[in-house]
C-alpha cells in the first residue's frame, strides 16, 4: 500500500505515523474527559505513559505466543545454537503484535498504577471507562496503519485494493483484497462514539470497560473470518483472537451480570 515515506531523506513507516497520531488523538480526548471526572492531569499523563508501555509488551507477548513452534524449535535447539543466535530468533518471534495483547497489556497496567497511586486509588472506575472510550479510537488509527503498511490484509475478493510495492510481506503483491483493516477501522470508530455518549451521559457508568468487552470481541470475531493472513496462529479452526473474544465476551457477560445482582 504505501508503507513509508521519506522525511530529510530519511524512511518513516506510515504504521508509526498512525500509531503516533492515535496517541495525540487519545490525549486531546482524554483530556476533556477527565475534567468531567475530576481527574488530576498528571496522574492521566503518567497513566497514559504506562499504558502504552503495557500495550506495547503486551502485543508482543502475545504475539510471541502464537509463534509457538518458533519458540519450541528454540527450546529444542538451544543447545545447538549460538548466543546471539538465540537472541535472533527470539527478536523474531517477538517482532509483531496482537492488539488484544496489547489491550490487556494496558489493563494491567492501569490496574497497577492506580491501585498503588494515592490519588487514583479511589478513581480506578472512572479511568477504566475512560481507557475503554479511547481504546477504540487508538485502535482505528492503528488499523489505518495496517491497511498503509499491508498487515493483517484481508481474503482475496473482487472487491477491494491490489498492492504491488509491498517489501514487508511480498506474497500478496498482485492480489486484490478485502479491505478488513478499513473496515474494523470504521468498526472502531462507531464503538468509539457509542462510548463516549454513555460516557458522556453517564450511562452505564464504572462498566463502559465491559461494555467495550461485549461489543468489540463479536466484531473482531467475525473480521476474523474476512483475515487473509495465516500466521496469527489457529486452534480448532479459530484464530488466536477469535479465541480470546469469546473468551473476554464470557467474561464481561459474567461480571455485568453479577453487577446487576448486587444492586437488585
Amino acid at each position: 500500500m504505501f508503507e513509508s515515506f521519506e522525511l530529510f531523506g530519511k524512511p518513516i513507516g506510515t504504521y508509526g505515523v498512525m500509531a503516533l497520531l492515535g496517541i495525540v488523538a487519545c490525549w486531546l480526548v482524554g483530556i476533556r474527559l477527565i475534567k468531567q471526572r475530576n481527574i488530576n492531569i498528571y496522574d492521566f499523563a503518567i497513566a497514559m505513559v504506562l499504558v502504552y508501555a503495557g500495550m506495547a509488551v503486551g502485543a508482543s507477548l502475545l504475539y510471541g505466543v502464537t509463534r509457538v513452534r518458533l519458540l519450541y524449535g528454540i527450546i529444542v535447539n538451544l543447545d545447538k545454537l549460538s548466543f546471539f543466535e538465540v537472541i535472533q530468533a527470539l527478536a523474531a518471534a517477538f517482532s509483531g503484535m496482537v492488539f488484544y495483547g496489547g489491550f490487556l497489556g494496558g489493563c494491567l497496567a492501569l490496574h497497577l498504577y492506580s491501585k498503588h497511586s494515592k490519588t487514583l486509588r479511589f478513581q480506578r472506575s472512572e479511568l477504566f471507562d475512560i481507557y475503554a472510550v479511547l481504546t477504540p479510537l487508538f485502535h482505528a488509527f492503528g488499523r489505518v496503519g495496517c491497511f498503509l503498511g499491508g498487515c493483517c490484509y484481508g481474503i482475496e475478493s473482487e472487491f477491494g485494493f491490489t498492492t504491488h510495492t509491498n517489501t514487508n510481506i511480498p506474497s500478496i503483491n498482485g492480489v486484490n483484497r478485502f479491505p478488513v483493516q478499513l473496515l474494523e477501522s470504521g468498526c472502531n470508530l462507531i464503538i468509539f462514539f457509542i462510548l463516549l455518549t454513555l460516557f458522556r451521559k453517564r450511562i452505564m457508568e464504572k462498566r463502559l470497560i465491559w461494555i467495550y468487552l461485549l461489543i468489540y470481541p463479536v466484531v473482531r470475531f467475525c473480521d476474523e473470518f474476512l483475515r487473509g493472513d495465516v500466521y496469527r496462529g489457529f486452534l480448532l479452526g479459530l484464530s488466536t483472537s477469535q479465541w480470546v473474544s469469546i473468551i473476554l465476551f464470557g467474561v464481561a457477560v459474567v461480571v455485568l451480570v453479577r453487577k446487576g445482582k448486587r444492586e437488585t
